[in-house]
């Protein structure tokens, strides 16, 4: 008897060539993202009749839905621009297109009001940091883990005090004065995001000075949000270099002669099993929570504590081959299939467009390009004399001027690069409190 194994493969010839007409096919293999197109178009009726009915409903299924519509199909736009699609344009559409339309109120307002309920009661940003860092680290190679994590911190601090420094010496000959340009603009640039940075700053300011803290918080946040946006920018040109010239980058390994994250784990999905991946997924989520732990017993960063007890475990040869394979398909399914939707996520409840669009002036535009710009190409030749590739160091220190762990992700998914978020995260989370903890210093001595 003659037997024909079925496979998704078997069934599309066996349709294109029989009943099902070409166009049908054609039309069920386009995707919007990592949507098939006829999905796309339901979930797109669904939400809209939602909409008409007045209320959209709460629960994960809908919110997962939404955000998945609305990050991919901004991502798409950003993805078909001629010459932008290589400089980030996706990661940049799907943040501020929603942050617009949720300013503009051309966002519908049951839809807007389902993205921040969720956003902020889920805090999913934090599952997507967890599974990245845990999966890249977990993956990596342990050489390549202890010699990475020692050498970064080189151009990472060169490229701060260079940044500082021309940032501070543009503000000076444009009138704004070393004072004001320095706390107000530099700092808060390099601070490490919105509540890890501007905040903290803030209060401290405040406290200093006797002034408001609002008040400061308002004006320390525009070139945090400006200067996350100009790493975007300068993080996708820098990958749109990497494809000219592919001798100045590992396409995401830090230094030559490593080995990318768990190539074999791209060969060979077929021998992956699905209880070793949930294995994986759990992994991630005990290592955040040790890190929550932390944070409440010693006021200490979850995800940098997170990040510790990664690399500790991978030190220790504590994660069996099957995990470690296992970790970067985890990994892998959140880069994939939840970065734009996070971003649309976070540009509609959590990027307030009319504080980005206050701080749009000549001046403050001229020093927040100038010190993230310095900070890049400090990281880019400091790395290349250090034997590590610059794009890949140069990128790190972009993350240095990120807005936080959003601003890491929309670095890393303009450059292309999100297996470097573990030293991304070294960048934002430990740069940032250096920062934060020498300007409050600086400034309690200058007042």
């Amino acid at each position: 008897m003659n037997t024909t194994t079925y496979t998704p493969a078997n069934a599309e010839q066996q349709a294109a060539g029989s009943s099902i007409p070409r166009l049908c096919l054609k039309i069920a293999r386009t995707r919007i993202g990592i949507v098939p197109l006829p999905v796309y178009v339901l979930l797109l009726a669904l939400i809209g009749g939602f909409v008409a009915t007045g209320k959209v409903p709460n629960d994960i299924c809908v919110s997962i839905a939404i955000l998945t519509v609305g990050g991919f199909s901004c991502a798409e736009l950003g993805k078909r621009l001629p010459y932008f699609r290589n400089i980030g344009a996706a990661a940049i559409f799907a943040t501020f297109i929603p942050s617009y339309l949720a300013f503009s109120k051309l966002l519908p307002a049951p839809v807007l009001k389902n993205v921040v309920d969720f956003t902020k009661s889920t805090n999913f940003l934090y599952l997507f940091i967890s599974s990245i860092i845990v999966g890249s680290i977990l993956s990596m190679d342990r050489n390549v883990l202890i010699k990475g994590f020692l050498k970064i911190f080189v151009p990472l601090a060169i490229g701060s005090v260079v940044a500082g420094a021309v940032g501070t010496a543009v503000g000076t000959l444009l009138g704004l004065g070393p004072y004001h340009t320095f706390f107000y603009l530099v700092a808060p640039i390099m601070a490490g995001g919105v509540g890890e940075g501007a905040i903290p700053l803030s209060i401290g300011y405040a406290g200093i000075l006797g002034q408001e803290q609002g008040h400061i918080f308002a004006e320390v946040l525009p070139p945090v949000m400006l200067g996350s946006l100009t790493a975007i920018l300068l993080s996708g040109m820098l990958n749109s270099l990497g494809k000219k010239r592919p001798h100045l980058t590992g396409q995401g390994r830090l230094q030559p002669g490593e080995e990318a994250i768990a190539p074999q784990a791209e060969s060979l999905p077929g021998q992956f099993d699905i209880a070793n991946i949930a294995a994986a997924g759990i992994t991630s989520i005990s290592l955040y929570m040790v890190g929550m732990m932390c944070f409440r017993l010693f006021d200490f960063p979850a995800p940098v504590a997170m990040l510790f007890v990664a690399v500790m475990f991978k030190l220790s040869r504590l994660v069996s081959p099957q995990l470690q394979q296992s970790s970067y398909i985890v990994y892998k399914f959140f880069s994939t299939a939840v970065t734009y939707p996070l971003l649309f996520a976070i540009g509609a409840s959590m990027t307030p467009w009319d504080k980005l669009v206050s701080a749009f002036n000549v001046v403050n535009l001229t020093v927040i390009v100038s010190t993230v710009a310095s900070l890049i190409a400090t990281g880019f030749f400091v790395g290349r004399r250090m034997n590590m590739y610059p794009i890949e160091t140069a990128i790190i220190n972009a993350c240095h001027s990120g807005q936080g762990g959003t601003g890491d992700v929309a670095i890393l998914t303009a450059a292309e690069r999100m297996q470097l978020m573990p030293f991304a995260q070294i960048a934002t989370r430990i740069g940032g409190a250096i920062t934060v903890t020498l300007t409050l210093l600086a400034m309690s001595q200058l007042h």
